[in-house]
């Protein structure tokens, strides 16, 4: 039975349904915070295209290569196809703008995995813009798309949202390199590589400033945030102290990716 259990639970985190909860939870947070009505085609297409998107950056070397895989590997490739299906549906249930940005969102998705060019580099190989991409496009994905769908006008409150979103992502990542210093290729120029663990910790949790001070420039403010964002600033500052390139797998995969969980689960019971 434990082990049964072990596997659904790596299949869970293998297969990205982890990480897809992160991101629904961000476009949960999103509709809280702007008093619109869910679009279930937007948190559809933002939860089903996290798993497809990020399913196929990890495994697109995998099934390219067309070798023999373990079942659990043909189970993710069967889901990410179903999601990729059911991003479809959901997309056609948006508005046009919407539609582009989210094709804009997709074509990163793509250069990121696919190598392109004579030097048949992809987005994910460039030195030193990863983390930034990623967190463009998270920012982007579970911020802008919600809004837009909702022709909600865009202004300087969204700009502090999105500033927000972008750090908050990019903390999180930041954890991640510090973690797989020891296993990414040293031409990525990660943040550890550069400047070592200890200062992207302090940077780290210089970051964790302007995400909190951000706070209190967004318009409808609510009265608790600035404890729930002072107990999710803890809780960041907390996995910054104990990670290391040694610690277990999961430390990241799973209490890392989520933080965004917790961020929903906190705002919603505390406000």
């Amino acid at each position: 039975m434990k082990t049964v259990l072990k596997n659904i639970f790596d299949f869970y985190i293998n297969a990205s349904i982890h990480v897809g909860f992160a991101t629904l939870s961000l476009v949960l947070l999103t509709y809280y915070f702007s008093h619109l009505k869910i679009s279930y085609a937007v948190c559809g297409l933002v939860f089903f295209g996290t798993i497809f998107s990020y399913n196929f950056i990890k495994y697109y070397s995998v099934f390219y290569s067309r070798q023999k895989q373990k079942k659990s590997v043909y189970y993710i490739l069967a889901l990410s196809v179903l999601s990729m299906l059911l991003a479809g549906l959901c997309f056609l249930l948006l508005n046009r703008t919407t539609q582009i940005i989210a094709l804009l969102f997709g074509a990163l998705t793509l250069l990121y995995a696919i190598p392109v060019g004579k030097l048949k580099k992809n987005l994910r190989n460039l030195s030193g813009i990863k983390i930034y991409i990623v967190s463009f496009c998270w920012a982007g994905a579970t911020l802008l798309l919600p809004l837009l769908n909702a022709d909600y006008v865009l202004n300087t409150d969204v700009l502090a949202k999105f500033i927000q979103r972008f750090i908050i992502t990019l903390l999180l990542i930041l954890i991640f390199e510090i973690k797989d210093l020891e296993v990414d290729d040293p031409n990525l120029k990660t943040f550890p590589q550069i400047f070592g663990v200890l200062k992207t910790k302090l940077f780290i949790v210089l970051l964790c400033i302007p995400f909190y001070v951000l706070e209190f420039f967004k318009t409808g403010y609510y009265a608790n945030q600035w404890l729930v964002n002072l107990i999710l600033v803890a809780v960041i500052i907390t996995f910054t102290y104990f990670v290391n390139p040694n610690r277990n797998k999961y430390f990241t995969l799973f209490w890392v990716e989520a933080v965004p969980i917790l961020w929903l689960f906190l705002s919603l019971s505390i406000n």
